[in-house]
């Protein structure tokens, strides 16, 4: 990269920063979440608005190929695998001892439910979803009942916090459900990349892939086990003591997405396991992760999303009904059977309608898989735009709704403990 590339990805960067820093402020102040804001900010800086309006300075700013359109993309697909370890450091497996009953039902019928629905829409209406050929066979429906079957665990989270129900038992099991939900969803969509070939693996059949993808969720998760909690404690004193403990992590996460990417998944994949492994190891290090957390949160992820509204025309491939029927089908079959599985887990109706809307938010979790089944042309850019505006949709539903659904109870009806209902309209991502 010369000089003048250096340049120009320097003021895609700056460009990209800028916008999120004035659309998602602006989108907080009228109590919508910033990655709102953020998409937005990057269909105006994308074909949709400045591609229209000024098309040889958007063509210059942001050119469709070569060495500094590669650049922007490596160093936004770092700041993904950053986020999805964060993520997965959300996932407490804790919480799964707790009121398990209410747990699996809900969590059970939380993916079955919205996994069978989504599936059946496509193989009813396949028209509608506009698979292809290309997306070969029960890869496109598994994909939409995968990508319907998940929940967002930091927007989950973030709302609970602005609502004050982090730390009730209304919380824990509505961030258990989502455990399970992510866990349960992530291995099915590592399972279609690599069973499937998708990737176009080097690591042979998609037998030996699928064996592959087992062993490094092994791995990984063996590090969360007894045994691999003491070799890792152990290498974390000697790292804490130079100061180098992020660094290992970061190592660690690498290896392991590379890893990941090369056996036919997905190189987030492997960041996210590792984020669920040394999940129990987060609490003594909070303060080593802070840093992290506030640079991927405030720069990486921002400019992820940016990122999305630069890939397509969201303007042109705009299909209101089709929009209209994903979420449909995306919120009644996550609705439906989290909010049944809570109710037979012995939650009155609406505090299960309650922790159905809770689950019921894809967030940034839900557009990251949809970035990449597009990548991999599982699904084309019409349907890209209707799963975009579904993840933004329900996790703008979300705070609200359960708001709403809970005012009026009184403190400790439904959890035993105070909770606090008021809500400043901020949603993670």
């Amino acid at each position: 990269m010369n000089a003048n590339s250096a340049v120009l990805l320097l003021l895609q960067l700056a460009a990209m920063v800028a916008v999120t820093l004035v659309m998602g402020r602006a989108l907080r102040r009228v109590g919508l979440p910033a990655l709102v804001g953020e998409l937005i900010g990057g269909i105006l800086l994308g074909p949709t608005v400045m591609g229209m309006v000024a098309p040889d300075t958007h063509a210059w700013l942001f050119p469709a190929a070569g060495p500094v359109s590669a650049a922007r993309e490596g160093l936004i697909q770092f700041g993904l695998l950053l986020f999805l370890f964060l993520a997965g450091l959300e996932i407490e497996l804790k919480h799964l001892s707790e009121n398990r009953r209410t747990i699996a039902l809900t969590s059970s019928f939380g993916v079955a439910v919205p996994f069978v629905v989504g599936v059946a829409s496509v193989l009813l209406w396949p028209e509608l979803w506009q698979m292809t050929p290309g997306t070969g066979g029960w890869v496109g429906p598994l994909f939409v009942g995968t990508i319907l079957s998940i929940s967002a665990i930091p927007v989950i989270a973030r709302i609970l916090m602005d609502l004050g129900l982090i730390r009730t038992s209304f919380g824990a099991v509505v961030l258990a459900a989502a455990t399970i939900d992510d866990l349960i969803g992530w291995a099915l969509f590592g399972i279609i990349l690599s069973q499937f070939g998708v990737t176009g693996s080097g690591a042979g059949s998609w037998g030996v892939r699928l064996l592959l993808f087992t062993g490094l969720s092994a791995l990984i998760f063996s590090i969360g086990a007894a045994p691999g909690r003491r070799v890792l404690k152990s290498l974390m004193r000697w790292f804490d003591k130079g100061g180098s403990y992020v660094q290992l992590i970061l190592l660690v996460v690498l290896l392991s997405a590379a890893v990941a990417e090369w056996i036919g998944t997905h190189a987030i994949f492997g960041a996210f396991l590792v984020g669920v492994a040394v999940a129990r190891t987060h609490e003594p290090r909070k303060q080593a992760y802070a840093a992290l957390r506030a640079v991927t949160l405030e720069f990486f992820v921002p400019l992820y999303l940016v990122s999305i509204g630069l890939r397509t025309n969201f303007a042109t491939n705009f299909d209101p009904w089709l929009v209209a029927f994903v979420l449909l089908v995306a919120t009644f079959g996550k609705l439906a059977g989290a909010a049944l599985g809570a109710w037979l887990g012995g939650r009155s109706a609406r505090e299960a309608t309650a922790i159905g809307f809770a689950l019921n938010a894809r967030g940034a979790m839900g557009i990251v898989l949809t970035s990449v089944a597009l990548d991999y042309e599982l699904i084309n850019e019409r349907v890209f735009v209707a799963l975009i505006f579904m993840a933004v949709a329900t996790s703008a539903l979300g705070a609200a709704a359960i708001s709403r659904i809970l005012r009026g109870r009184e403190p400790g009806a439904w959890t035993g403990e105070q909770a606090a209902l008021q809500s400043d309209g901020r949603v993670g991502v």
